[in-house]
């Protein structure tokens, strides 16, 4: 090791334009001269090594030597201070000296990678490290800040330490809310809540005449029915006919209670009342119930089935499948059909003969009993039946639900029956006092030879026998109106009232008559 002048002629680019002293003592000439043992263990024996021989002469630089030139690290960089180096032991800053140390302590195991302060093993021949050295970078790839000599490398090595925990935990929160920001506007399109237009609130009411204002009038007037009895229970539908708490609906849907049974009554408020039986018919299949202890009934208004037309707006009510205050609308599609529904209990006890409104307002099993209404709200009809698309005709035993296809009790036939069995509790039923041939297959009602007991087919000073009916003979009209078959007829003459005047064109022996009779009375079951 030598007194710290360079051995050797400089390269003319070592040469810098002056600059002012710094305030410690001129660094001696950085480049050393070449040795055989890596720079740190030369510096720790520095202190007893002999100077080694003069060099021979070699070519001067062109310049005079810089007091404050820098070592030649790889290529001719710009004009600036070499930047600082880390080693295991105190480095001095470029330009100042430090009196070597009394003792030469241990020096700690050197990493394998060559320190950049390690000097080449001969001028001219720079190692590897020299040449990958970037004069605008500094050991490891980060900015690294000028230290005092002396300072230890552990506490450098900590703040780093706590440095890089912190970016580390910045990016990681970063990460974090970028996701969920992300995450946010994907599924919401953006940072701004987004609010699409909508109507503001308006009023609650309705037209009367619209279908909305119609359901708003007769809801609190109908009323669901659940039966039980007999190990059979139902549900129906009904309306109330005054404020005495009578309610009108079919007698199929109360037959299962028996004379025993159970009838509760549920009003659209849901509220509930036990009900009991007043009467039923089955050959109209009305029935009338009633509550008790029930305040505030409203009455739904009747209307008059004679002056509906083809084509009428009507709205129908009712519990569809137990669905309660179900509100479905359509048209009058066809009036006076001739149906008969029930049928079950094979006798004919239970057959009921209707000259039906026709309806497509969609009714299902559960709506049987409920109202049929006009718009006014008035009721025009109680339905009953449907025909169901398995040529179905009632409403209950597990048929198909509506295909159109539905019919209602006229309410001016409702009305009278009703009134009966309220009033007497059994309704009276028109007849002409004859026995018919139901098996019959040409074109019109047949007047039997007998009547199934054997007695008489045309009853002995009955109206028709008044009339001048025989047997045999073929009824083929009712007041104008064409009949096909005997049920037919039973639906014509049961449109009417006991005590009306009935007009009837018949068959006989080839030749039409029409004969005028006065309907008689029958009591119905």
């Amino acid at each position: 090791m030598n007194d710290g002048k360079p051995t050797g002629t400089k390269p003319k680019w070592w040469s810098r334009p002056a600059r002012p002293a710094p305030a410690s003592p001129p660094a001696p000439d950085p480049q050393p001269a070449p040795v055989a043992e890596p720079a740190p263990a030369a510096e720790a024996t520095q202190a007893a090594e002999p100077a080694p021989a003069a060099a021979p002469p070699q070519p001067q630089p062109l310049h005079e030597p810089d007091e404050y030139r820098t070592p030649p690290y790889g290529e001719p960089g710009p004009w600036a201070p070499a930047p600082p180096v880390q080693r295991p032991v105190a480095t001095p800053p470029h330009g100042t000296q430090v009196p070597p140390a009394p003792q030469a302590p241990a020096v700690p195991p050197v990493p394998a990678v060559p320190s950049v302060a390690s000097v080449p093993p001969a001028y001219g021949a720079p190692t590897q490290q020299w040449l990958q050295y970037d004069p605008w970078s500094s050991p490891g790839g980060r900015p690294q800040p000028l230290t005092h000599a002396g300072q230890p490398p552990a506490r450098k090595a900590s703040r780093r330490g706590l440095a890089l925990t912190g970016a580390l935990l910045l990016a990681l929160v970063s990460g974090v809310l970028g996701g969920g920001v992300g995450a946010y506007i994907e599924r919401h399109g953006g940072l701004t809540t987004v609010e699409l237009p909508q109507a503001g609130p308006e009023g609650a009411d309705r037209a009367p005449d619209s279908v909305a204002g119609i359901a708003a009038s007769a809801l609190p007037s109908v009323v669901t029915l659940h039966v039980s009895g007999g190990g059979e229970q139902g549900t129906g539908t009904g309306f109330v006919l005054d404020e005495r708490g009578h309610i009108l609906t079919n007698h199929h849907v109360v037959d299962p209670a028996g004379a025993s049974g159970d009838i509760t009554v549920t009003f659209s408020s849901g509220e509930t009342a036990s009900a009991k039986l007043i009467g039923k018919d089955s050959g109209y299949d009305l029935a009338v119930v009633q509550v008790t202890g029930v305040s505030n009934l409203k009455p739904l208004p009747l209307g008059n089935s004679d002056n509906v037309r083809v084509g009428d707006p009507v709205v129908a009510i009712g519990a569809p499948f137990d669905l309660q205050n179900t509100v479905t609308s359509g048209i009058i599609s066809a009036k006076e059909r001739p149906i008969t529904a029930g049928g079950e209990k094979g006798d004919g006890s239970d057959v009921s003969y209707v000259d039906a409104l026709q309806t497509d307002a969609p009714i299902n099993p559960g709506n049987s009993g409920g109202p049929l209404v006009d718009a006014k709200a008035r009721v025009i009809g109680i339905n009953s039946a449907i025909r169901a698309a398995d040529n179905g005709a009632g409403l209950d035993g597990g048929q198909a639900g509506s295909i159109g296809l539905g019919f209602a009790i006229p309410i001016n036939q409702g009305k009278r029956v009703a009134e009966e069995l309220i009033n007497t509790g059994k309704a009276t039923h028109p007849v002409i006092g004859v026995s018919l041939d139901m098996k019959f297959g040409g074109d019109g009602a047949r007047v039997g030879e007998k009547a199934q007991d054997g007695s008489p087919s045309v009853v002995p000073g009955g109206p028709a026998a008044q009339a001048g009916i025989r047997p045999g003979d073929v009824i083929t009209k009712v007041d104008g109106q064409r009949v096909h078959s005997g049920e037919e007829l039973i639906v014509k003459i049961r449109a009417h009232r006991p005590g009306d005047r009935l007009r009837l064109t018949l068959e006989r022996g080839g030749k039409e008559q029409t004969k005028t009779l006065t309907l008689g009375s029958s009591s119905g079951g």
